[in-house]
C-alpha cells in the first residue's frame, strides 16, 4: 500500500489504491534500447576513443532523461479512495496532490482507447462540484471495477446522508 498511513484520518480506510498500469513504462523501455542501440552504434562504427566517450555520454543521459526519471516518476506517483476522500500523490522531487471529498464529487467517467482495453486499463476522470474542475487519473488498472467501487461509496455515502438527514 503505498499510501502513508499519516495521510488517513482517524477512522478513515483505504478501499481502492493504485498507481498507472505498467503500460506507462513501454515507451521508457523503448527509449532505454534507443540509447542503448545508439551508444553501441557510435562505438562500432567510428573507432575514434573521444567520439565514442561522446556518444555514450549522450546516450547516458538520454537514458537518464528518458528513461529514469519516468520510471521515478511511475514509482512515486500513486491513487486512493478512501471511504472519505479521492488522494493522489505524484512528482519525484516535487510533491503534488489532490484530497477531494467523496462528497463533492459530481460526476466519474472512463476513457479507454483500444490499447487500454487490451491492457485492461483506462483513464479515470472525476469532475469535482468545487472549484478543482476535472481530475484525470490516466492508466487506472482495471479501470471498470474502479468506477464501480467508487460508485457503490458514493451511493453508500448519499444514502447514509438522507438517512441522517431524515432522522432530523
Amino acid at each position: 500500500m503505498p499510501i502513508s498511513p499519516k495521510l488517513l484520518n482517524e477512522g478513515e480506510t483505504i478501499v481502492v489504491s493504485t498507481r498507472t498500469h505498467p503500460k506507462a513504462l513501454l515507451l521508457p523501455i523503448l527509449a532505454l534500447v534507443l540509447f542503448l542501440a545508439l551508444g553501441v552504434a557510435v562505438q562500432q562504427l567510428v573507432g575514434e576513443q573521444v567520439v565514442t566517450l561522446i556518444g555514450w555520454v549522450v546516450a547516458l543521459l538520454g537514458i537518464l532523461r528518458f528513461t529514469v526519471w519516468p520510471t521515478l516518476d511511475w514509482l512515486t506517483s500513486y491513487y486512493a479512495f478512501t471511504d472519505r476522500r479521492l488522494i493522489t500523490r505524484t512528482g519525484v522531487l516535487t510533491r503534488r496532490g489532490h484530497d477531494i471529498p467523496l462528497s463533492r464529487v459530481s460526476d466519474i467517467e472512463i476513457e479507454l482507447h483500444l490499447i487500454d482495453r487490451l491492457l485492461g486499463c483506462g483513464t479515470l476522470v472525476i469532475s469535482d462540484a468545487s472549484t478543482h474542475g476535472r481530475v484525470v487519473l490516466p492508466d487506472i488498472p482495471r479501470v471498470e471495477e474502479t468506477k464501480r467501487r467508487v460508485h457503490a461509496m458514493l451511493h453508500e455515502q448519499a444514502t447514509e446522508t438522507t438517512t441522517r438527514d431524515e432522522g432530523l
